[in-house]
């Protein structure tokens, strides 16, 4: 497999040095509008099969003439989702596959936001699956850790333990610190600033998709293996999206470990405006107030040396087991972010994002992942992902709970 990974972040250098562990890519191109940053991810990884590049992810036809070049079987979407939409039609264009960690962004609903969906989180790209159909090409959408291996574990569970899920709840969390830092996120702040401030959206098999206010909900969670009790909160998430075009839940719902002093700072930054993407004007120069507050923030790929502690994701699903009897489990991956600066020279949140497309592409490189149109990971089968994901050394775990279902 020829690879073309536009975004040289954190989690684009990640997925390099864990694709070229690999023999069966045997290309792969790292590209960014910053071609010294292109540079230095590709050079980290030492391998005469990555190479970087200059690309601007926003002008569509330079992806596409990328692309070709290049002759890449799969574009890998390695950037914010803001610039999902050049980037996903750009690969269908140049005839590649696609994949990305986080699908097209969403609008909240002009009049109800907290009520009714409005635009819902990649409907602009299933709006277009039968166009890909047709082609013979394949979206794999929202497959990083969550979402991604989240689907992929839910699915499991349907599969194998599971006769009737009445809910599945993502819950993601982690114990990790930052020396030297008073407020330092471990991913994307305008990501995270997107998806925690927007209106976060509910499955229920009756009512369908519905919305909240941000940071609804609120629920203790007690994490396994020593992480422990942490306040969670409902937010807006890809997994609410998908996971019930796959699997039959009675609901969904996707809840972040924030703790109280994250979710203080991100209702300050809204309540002083500093999350908007409207740009203003400063001094004679348009700036947008969240690129602003993005760049006087640590880089979150820059921060391994200064992070201790694990961070946990997994699917909480709860229904009736095989037997008919009430069952109520976690399956969850903690990575320990020690562990993965000393074996790949990535911080634990960028490294646990990067590995699973990188699995994900092996197995469609191999025809065991297969088929058209825009899909989640929760479409293909879940038992082949996670016996390759174990060659990884990146394991998973089930923690059977008291089931509150009677």
């Amino acid at each position: 497999m020829r690879v073309l990974v536009v975004g040289a972040g954190g989690v684009g250098a990640a997925f390099a040095s864990i694709a070229a562990r690999r023999p069966i890519f045997t290309d792969i191109v790292i590209a960014d509008v910053d071609s010294n940053r292109a540079g230095r991810a590709a050079d980290r990884v030492g391998s005469d099969r990555v190479r970087s590049t200059r690309v601007d992810a926003s002008d569509p036809f330079d992806v596409v003439e990328l692309a070709r070049s290049t002759k890449a079987d799969i574009v890998v979407n390695a950037c914010d989702p803001r610039l999902n939409p050049p980037i996903f039609d750009a690969a269908f264009e140049a005839g590649c596959d696609y994949l990305d960690m986080a699908m097209h962004m969403s609008s909240p609903h002009p009049s109800q936001p907290y009520e009714r969906p409005g635009v819902k989180l990649g409907d602009a790209q299933f709006a277009v699956s039968d166009r890909w159909v047709e082609r013979g090409q394949l979206a794999l959408c929202g497959m990083g850790v969550e979402p991604g291996l989240s689907d992929v574990l839910a699915r499991y569970a349907s599969d194998h333990l599971f006769g009737q899920i009445a809910e599945i709840g993502v819950r993601d969390g982690s114990d990790l610190t930052i020396e030297g830092f008073g407020f330092a996120p471990t991913f994307s702040i305008w990501t995270t600033i997107e998806e925690c401030l927007n209106p976060p959206i509910i499955w229920e098999r009756e009512r369908g998709w519905y919305t909240t206010a941000p940071f609804s909900e609120p629920e203790t969670f007690v994490f396994p293996e020593g992480i422990g009790p942490i306040a969670c909160v409902n937010v807006e998430h890809e997994e609410v999206v998908l996971m019930p075009r796959w699997i039959d839940a009675g609901r969904v719902t996707f809840k972040y470990g924030l703790g109280e002093e994250f979710i203080d700072v991100l209702r300050t930054l809204h309540m002083l405006g500093l999350d908007s993407t409207k740009p203003v004007m400063v001094r004679g120069v348009e700036v947008s107030p969240r690129d602003v507050v993005a760049a006087v923030l640590p880089n979150p790929a820059e921060l391994g040396d200064r992070m201790r502690g694990r961070t946990c994701a997994g699917s909480l699903v709860r229904g009736f087991g095989l037997d008919g009897e009430p069952r109520e489990a976690y399956l969850y991956q903690i990575v320990d972010n020690e562990w993965t600066v000393r074996t790949f020279g990535h911080q634990a949140v960028v490294w646990q994002t990067a590995v699973h497309p990188v699995v994900a592409c092996e197995l469609i490189a191999e025809g065991v992942w297969k088929g058209a149109g825009v899909n989640g990971p929760e479409a293909f089968s879940a038992d082949p992902f996670l016996e390759l994901l174990a060659v990884h050394g990146a394991g998973w775990s089930i923690e059977e709970r008291t089931p509150s279902l009677a």
